[in-house]
């Protein structure tokens, strides 16, 4: 089982020719609202991928808990730890542009309410692997960590954003996923090289680095690995990121090699991008498995 502690977001997404520069208003062509947060899009894409899940986090008393929590039990995810906040409901402004493209705004609010005991002992019991993501207070995201480390579960922290966690923290993931811009903050951090195998060296971890349209590399202390992305049109890149790394936790909890997870969420995080929205794009299991990309068609 994955427990995922992490945010939970009413996205509200703007869909527009090109973005507006600094001090300029455009019309949007459309508007929708649904559920995000890198939490709630990360234990999604799990469930969708066929794992058990338990969602931890937190949602205002207020009508956007709803959108917030909207996807959830859909795909099974068990809800019985996200607490109602003071704070509201966390939110997500989200602008695409036509090539996909999306810039966003977000405003932790109820998030900034969920805490690590959440996670009680018991839950913490039964869970295989812990995924944890950074929009939530990182003392709670820290806490949770060493805890696991403690307990011997094995946990994915994807540091989204790059809120600068100690070293020690750090070491005791299982798995640390960045993109490359984190990869850059984590490399400052530690006055080493950004990529896969420099940061893996400096911190003694596997270390996972997305690289976009190229594709993600993986370092070891078995050796290093690189998948290819599949060249796709993009018609949104909302949650293509959690995607990959909810795709990645269901199949590294049903005992897959890390070559063959990462392989899964790149064609899982493809397929995401072919299709608009946030958790609304996120493939079903058997999405994944029947999507042949065109450049695998004659493979």
């Amino acid at each position: 089982m994955i427990v995922i502690f992490g945010s939970l977001n009413a996205d509200l997404i703007f869909e527009l020719d090109v973005a507006p520069a600094p001090g300029e208003t455009l019309l949007a062509k459309r508007f929708r609202m649904e559920a995000g947060g890198k939490g709630a899009n990360q234990a999604v894409a799990a469930a969708r991928d066929g794992a058990e899940a338990a969602m931890v986090g937190a949602v205002g008393a207020d009508p956007l808990q709803h959108v917030a929590v909207g996807q959830l039990a859909g795909c099974g995810v068990d809800m019985s730890r996200i607490r109602t906040a003071t704070l509201d409901t966390g939110c997500a402004s989200i602008l695409v542009d036509a090539q996909g493209r999306n810039q966003i705004a977000v405003a932790l609010g109820a998030n900034g309410e969920a805490a690590a005991d959440q996670v009680d002992d018991e839950l913490l019991g039964r869970a295989d692997w812990l995924l944890l993501q950074m929009e939530s207070r990182p003392a709670e995201v820290a806490a949770l960590l060493v805890r696991a480390h403690a307990a011997g579960v094995r946990t994915i922290l994807n540091l989204a954003p790059a809120i600068r966690l100690d070293a020690a923290v750090l070491r005791l993931c299982s798995l640390l996923v960045v993109n490359e811009s984190e990869a850059r903050s984590v490399a400052g951090w530690l006055g080493c090289g950004d990529g896969a195998r420099a940061l893996h060296e400096a911190l003694g971890i596997d270390v996972l680095r997305t690289l976009g349209e190229r594709g993600a590399e993986a370092a070891t202390a078995d050796g290093d690995c690189f998948v290819p992305a599949h060249p796709i049109a993009a018609v949104d890149t909302t949650a293509a990121g959690d995607c990959f790394v909810g795709v990645l936790a269901a199949a590294l909890d049903r005992g897959d090699t890390l070559r063959h997870a990462m392989q899964r969420a790149s064609k899982a995080a493809a397929l995401a991008c072919t299709r608009s929205g946030s958790q609304s794009s996120l493939p079903w299991k058997a999405d994944i498995d029947a999507w042949v990309p065109a450049t695998d068609a004659t493979v």
